[in-house]
């Protein structure tokens, strides 16, 4: 089976950044694009509205994504893109489509009913449920954003990458995450700024104890853990400059603040099942509502 990277389209802005991030990394990954469009059906009674008859469905249908193509091969030659249609729950069909994708490219807000499918809840039920990594793009997002400053200030696509962005917390460091990551730095010839955030025990912070040098003990310990966690994958992409910040604080919170300088943030996201359904995370569901770069979420055990 060709592997394929897949973004999913509904016509709004944030859907026609992710074809165009998508489009992009398939041309650094060399692998095709398939432009994902879902009909999502309608209430007979809506569909017979004159705003939501045969005549709007064939727009959305057909010539929103047909005309979307057409750019993405101009703007990207190279690309192969395809387009497929499908008719159903757009959660459920995205999904199916992660598994059969290097991976999944998805605006990360849109619109609801007829207008679009990628509404919030929607982009959180695929992160959620897919098993293969999940990109979100927001609206706006230009290649020169994930570009270092020239010399007069003007980001640009010619200048390098700015650093991938991960986040890792090093007691439960899972390996496809840390690849991923490592990948993507190598991909874009860029650095690789690794992030773990810990926090000290809860009487030490209430001041019940104060004694720096354990504060030192267990900052060295965390540097230690995160060095260990990387030492394997430095080994294998010695190409890729790593920078790791072990620091102590909120590790969503740090990932936010330094989205703002990267060209991607990577997380984790385990595939525990509880009784509740699946769950992303915290952190993940902090960086996906707030990075301020796109967020690739990685699913692991």
């Amino acid at each position: 089976m060709v592997r394929t990277v897949v973004a999913g389209l509904d016509g709004s802005p944030e859907s026609r950044a992710a074809a165009e991030w998508a489009a992009r990394e398939a041309k650094l990954r060399g692998l095709p694009l398939k432009i994902a469009h879902i009909w999502e059906p309608v209430p007979a009674p809506m569909a017979q509205a004159p705003l939501l008859g045969a005549e709007t469905q064939q727009h959305w249908t057909e010539r929103i994504p047909r005309e979307a193509a057409e750019g993405l091969r101009l703007r990207h030659p190279g690309v192969e893109v395809t387009i497929e249609h499908s008719t159903g729950q757009p959660a459920e069909i995205l999904a199916k489509a992660a598994e059969e994708a290097e991976l999944l490219v998805l605006g990360s807000r849109g619109l609801s009913g007829i207008g679009g499918f990628l509404v919030g809840s929607v982009g959180l039920a695929v992160v959620a449920h897919a098993a293969r990594p999940v990109v979100l793009v927001r609206a706006g997002e230009q290649a020169a954003d994930e570009h270092e400053a020239d010399p007069v200030g003007i980001p640009s696509a010619a200048t390098p990458y700015l650093p991938v962005l991960l986040g890792l917390d090093p007691a439960h460091a899972d390996d496809s995450v840390i690849e991923f990551a490592f990948d993507e730095a190598s991909r874009r010839s860029t650095t690789l700024r690794v992030v773990a955030g810990w926090n000290l025990p809860p009487y030490y912070t209430y001041g019940l104890s104060v004694d720096p040098d354990f504060d030192r003990e267990v900052a060295r310990q965390q540097a230690t853990a995160l060095a260990a966690a990387l030492r394997p994958w430095r080994l294998k992409y010695p190409d890729v400059e790593v920078v790791e910040e072990s620091r102590a604080g909120s590790a969503a919170t740090f990932l936010i603040d330094d989205s703002a300088g990267a060209s991607l943030v990577v997380v984790g996201r385990r595939t525990r099942r509880s009784p509740l359904g699946p769950h992303i995370g915290p952190v993940a569901h902090a960086v996906l509502h707030h990075a301020k770069a796109p967020v690739a979420v990685v699913a692991h055990d």
